[in-house]
């Protein structure tokens, strides 16, 4: 049997929500899985994933096969254990900050003077 860890895709039509699952390959995408061993959710900002790591190299040792997308996931699941996901700043943010660290670099030098 080819057992495969890939994405079933649930949700309403335009609102998208996957669950990674361990199934049999001939299965449909949404057929009955073995196991679900983690969940993705495109739509939160930033993107929800919660993967068993755990669970998925077990599976791996048993011989299944990660799908392309399932293996990105993963891949930025063990990035996010690593460093924690904070989430990106805009460019009025980073202009806004960037103008502080400049005032406070003045008024620093202008006090060094004195």
């Amino acid at each position: 049997m080819a057992v495969k860890i890939r994405l079933a895709r649930h949700g309403s039509k335009k609102r998208p929500y996957y669950r990674v699952v361990v199934t049999d390959s001939r299965n449909r995408r949404e057929g009955r899985p073995i196991e679900e061993v983690g969940r993705y959710n495109p739509l939160t900002n930033p993107k929800t994933i919660s993967l068993d790591l755990e669970k998925i190299a077990d599976w791996q040792s048993k011989g299944a096969q990660l799908s392309d997308a399932v293996a990105a996931l993963v891949r930025a699941a063990e990035a996010g254990e690593k460093a924690a996901a904070e989430p990106k700043k805009s460019k009025k943010q980073l202009a806004k900050e960037a103008e502080a660290a400049k005032a406070a670099a003045a008024a620093e030098a202008e006090g060094a003077e004195e």
